[in-house]
């Protein structure tokens, strides 16, 4: 024993001890079941997102001038799911030769926009929705409930076949 209370003998008792150890094993017992368990709930955002997969949309001799629409699908994991998710480009050639490749739906709810459905607004992509309509390029139209331009997505081309990636916004909005 030291003076000042620095260093003191107790004596433990059996039941201290006891209780100590069963309170010690005890919560080694529960971190063993509880670990498993959290990761299992946190792992989907631990996973790192696939960096820019490509998917074939269709062969370069389809495309014309004026926008076509292509349906695909893309595999998605959602957590523990793995699906394959559809999805739908209008796509085109501008007058440079470029792929062009629009999603289809609108900025303002998300309803789907067509390319000249309406006949009072041909040469446009409209949304039935709510009278929203957009440009050939996807920029919106002033006046009209869309905020911001059609989504964009990446295109590639290799062989005779081009390929979409993500939509990514026009104009940085």
């Amino acid at each position: 024993m030291i003076e000042g209370g620095i260093f003191m003998s107790e004596k433990v008792s059996r039941r201290q001890f006891l209780n100590y150890t069963l309170t010690g094993v005890g919560g080694f017992m529960a971190a063993g079941m509880l670990m498993p368990l959290a990761r299992f709930a946190i792992d989907p955002v631990l996973q790192k997102e696939e960096a820019g997969s490509l998917v074939q949309v269709g062969l370069l001799k389809d495309l014309t001038n004026e926008p076509k629409r292509f349906d695909f699908k893309v595999k998605q994991v959602d957590g523990w799911v793995k699906s394959d998710a559809p999805h739908s480009a209008w796509v085109y050639k501008d007058e440079n030769g470029d792929i062009v490749a629009l999603s289809p739906v609108c900025k303002h709810l998300g309803c789907t926009v067509g390319w000249n459905d309406n006949k009072e607004h041909p040469e446009q992509f409209f949304c039935p929705c709510h009278g929203g309509r957009y440009e050939k390029s996807g920029q919106n139209i002033k006046g009209t409930p869309p905020l911001a331009p059609l989504d964009q997505y990446q295109v590639k081309v290799e062989k005779d076949a081009f390929y979409l990636g993500k939509a990514l916004p026009q104009g940085g909005k």
